[in-house]
Formats: structure tokens, sequence, C-alpha cells
């Protein structure tokens, strides 16, 4: 069974992977980041790397996962939560149903790709062996503050 969190616990996690996400912001990387926490602790953190790595599958969530396998010594993510700025894309979802993750929190939705609730919902889709809890909107404002100011950045004159 899955550990119980509080908002704050949230939201002191969701920090950590804001912190993620201004590192790629830093990196001219779109800024995503996230954590793994297992029994309170952060065991894996990662941000986007997509441009560094000239991988497309470089997103924050697929790095974390592994290197959140690698410190457990294994791909089941059970008891483990995934804390994210951004929903998760559908490359993404399917990642965190395989590594049996039980939970998901994320900040801003994602309209154009989110596959966690907004466009699909691959985490809790019951044709699947896995469903993953999902927690929508922590720390969204901030999470939408440094992607909108990544792409004002990007495309000067679209500032929407």
């Amino acid at each position: 069974m899955p550990e119980e969190f509080q908002e704050n616990d949230h939201k002191r996690f969701m920090t950590a992977a804001l912190k993620e996400a201004e590192r790629a912001y830093e990196k001219n990387e779109v800024p995503v980041g996230a954590v793994i926490v297992k029994d309170g602790m952060i065991i894996a953190r990662a941000h986007n790397q997509v441009e560094a790595l000239q991988d497309p599958t470089a997103h924050a969530e697929i790095i974390a996962i592994g290197a959140a396998a690698n410190h457990l010594g294994s791909w089941r993510l059970k008891g483990c939560t995934l804390y994210v700025t951004l929903e998760p894309c559908p490359m993404c979802a399917g990642a965190i149903v395989l590594s049996r993750l039980d939970r998901i929190v994320f900040g801003a939705y994602d309209p154009k790709m989110g596959a966690c609730s907004t466009l699909y919902n691959i985490a809790q889709d019951e044709r699947l062996n896995h469903r993953v809890e999902i927690i929508a909107g922590v720390s969204d404002e901030e999470s939408r503050f440094l992607l909108r100011e990544f792409f004002i950045k990007k495309r000067p004159g679209d500032e929407k």
C-alpha cells in the first residue's frame, strides 16, 4: 500500500522538481523537472536533457525512472511517487505504467501532449496491467511560469 502524503509533502517535493526544471531552463532545455520519492526520501532527480543529449527520449521522467530503478536495483518502482512539473506525455506515461510507480504528482497540465488526464489518461487506462494514482495541479502556477518564460525567450513576440 502506498505511503500517505500530506499537502505540504507534495509542495516540498514539487519544489525539488521545480529546482530541476530551473536547471533545465538554465541549460536552454524545456524546463521540466522530476524527482522520485520512496519512504519520504528523494531517490532520483532529473530534468529534461533532450538538447544536451540529442535524444528525444531524454525527458525528465524517463531519466528519473532510470535513476530510481538503478538506486533500488529493480525496474519495479512500487511504493514510489513521481513528482514532475508538467503533465507527462504519452511516452513518459507509458514508462510510468511499465515501471509500476504508485503515484504521479504533476504541476501544469499539458494541453498539447498531456497523457495523464488532458488528452489521454494512459496512467489510469483500465486496459493496461497497472494503474497509477494521479494528483494534478500541485505548484501549477510556478510550473506554468517557468514554461511561459522559456517559450517567450525562445519565441520573442509570442507573449500570449
